[in-house]
């Protein structure tokens, strides 16, 4: 986007605002939709919690005071209306926000939206192992590709905490992705 604050502007300007949402949904539909999966993990979930993001950007639009990037900001949303969603089943199910994570990953493997093969499975095994907060700020920086200083903006962390917590993730992935690797050519 080549100016941020014009587009800002035909966001808010009620003759524009229709022609220039459609084109936010087209310029971020896709990267929110697989932030947000990777947080909800099943296709139906995500596509429900990016609905819902869609709706709380559009009513929120007059509000965004432009402290932070548009990007940044509809990010942010899409993080909260993801644990929103979370917090709701693990009320309805009695469950903690980790044990709806791993349900919806026993049901990724027939997921028929999981275009995966093993290894990427095994990865999402080993990130729905991790403490919630390092799980995400992983999924940020290596999948979403998101900087640091966006990631801090998103979720209230220092860029110096972040960095570390997520070379200690990578670390911990490598280790037991190789573990995995081990374990699977002593079957055979």
């Amino acid at each position: 986007m080549t100016n941020e604050a014009e587009f800002i502007k035909s966001l808010l300007n009620n003759k524009e605002k229709d022609k220039a949402f459609k084109k936010l949904l087209d310029l971020y539909q896709e990267r929110l939709y697989w932030h947000i999966r990777k947080l909800v993990v099943t296709h139906e979930n995500a596509d429900d919690v990016l609905q819902n993001t869609f709706l709380r950007i559009y009513k929120n639009l007059p509000n965004f005071k432009q402290n932070s990037t548009l990007h940044t900001w509809m990010y942010r949303i899409a993080y909260n209306e993801s644990l929103r969603f979370l917090e709701e089943n693990k009320k309805k199910n009695h469950l903690s926000i980790d044990d709806v994570s791993h349900k919806y990953l026993n049901n990724l493997e027939g997921d028929s939206f999981f275009e995966g093969d093993e290894i990427q499975l095994k990865l999402q095994r080993i990130l729905s192992q991790l403490p919630e907060k390092e799980r995400v700020i992983f999924q940020m920086k290596y999948f979403d590709d998101l900087k640091f200083r966006e990631i801090s903006a998103v979720l209230g962390i220092k860029e110096g905490t972040l960095k570390s917590s997520y070379y200690n993730t990578v670390k911990h992935i490598e280790k037991n992705m190789l573990a995995v690797e081990l374990l699977t050519k002593s079957k055979v």
